[in-house]
């Protein structure tokens, strides 16, 4: 009995990509983190989500419970050094472990001209977008290497690789800033088996951008400048956050990869 057991949970295990993996995902509330969650678990990671907003996390980690996957979630304030400590420390004890790590949480912070950016709303910006992946892979990145090694993905933008005019600033500044703190980190930890890349994503279509998606006319303006001529769904960037954490990407580090339909092309 107990080896048809172990044939069975094989065959079920067979083809997910992230079986018998713990994996956590920060701003998992909405969005891209949200999505990436929902992958996750249905590839076989036990998912801890991380966010601001416990109350839709927890419906996430009961929707994935009722599917048969294993999740938990831990309210979080990434850019709080003392939170993301504590964060990664109830992943410990409770899975004794951390192997992938999505450091996706971040904030948008409106249109402005950079001359009337307040000092408070840069320093915000910064602090959740990209002080918030410092933190995370300063936390993180310990327990990999007590664990034999890891894969992280940092959350950039297309932005993060080209500059814009649309009055973004602090965030075109902050994704920069991720982009290179992913290189960094990926030469530094390579040798200890932990892969470190980024993601861009162009636009997507998630709760932040709602506002301009059901504007045809900026709607169409934005897809005008995508080859693809479409807004992605959450679902395609996830796909590319799983094949990045995935050992299919076993030889692949240091890369900010443009998910954006064509709007990048290096």
């Amino acid at each position: 009995m107990m080896i048809r057991q172990q044939v069975n949970d094989f065959k079920q295990n067979a083809y997910k990509r992230l079986a018998g993996k713990v994996a956590l995902i920060t701003g998992a509330s909405r969005g891209i983190g949200k999505a990436t969650a929902r992958l996750f678990a249905q590839e076989g990671a036990t998912v801890v989500l991380a966010a601001r907003s416990d109350e839709e996390m927890d419906r996430i980690v009961e929707e994935i419970k009722t599917n048969g996957g294993e999740a938990m979630a831990v309210k979080t304030d990434v850019a709080d050094a003392a939170s993301v400590e504590a964060l990664i420390k109830r992943i410990v004890d409770a899975n004794g472990r951390l192997d992938i790590a999505v450091n996706n949480a971040g904030i948008a912070g409106g249109n402005k001209p950079l001359v009337e950016v307040s000092e408070e709303l840069f320093d915000r910006i910064i602090a959740v977008n990209l002080k918030g992946v410092f933190l995370g892979m300063k936390y993180e990145i310990p327990v990999m290497l007590a664990g034999g090694g890891g894969a992280i993905v940092n959350m950039s933008s297309t932005v993060g690789l080209i500059g814009s005019g649309a009055g973004i600033a602090p965030y075109i500044a902050s994704k920069h800033g991720v982009a290179g703190l992913t290189k960094a980190a990926a030469l530094e930890y390579g040798r200890y088996n932990i892969r470190v890349n980024a993601i861009a994503p162009g636009t997507t279509r998630t709760p932040v951008n709602e506002r301009w998606i059901v504007d045809d006319q900026i709607r169409q303006r934005i897809t005008s400048g995508i080859p693809m001529g479409r807004i992605a769904d959450p679902a395609e960037v996830a796909e590319a956050i799983l094949w990045l954490c995935s050992d299919a990407a076993s030889y692949v580090t240091g890369v900010t990869l443009p998910v954006d339909g064509g709007y990048v092309v290096p």
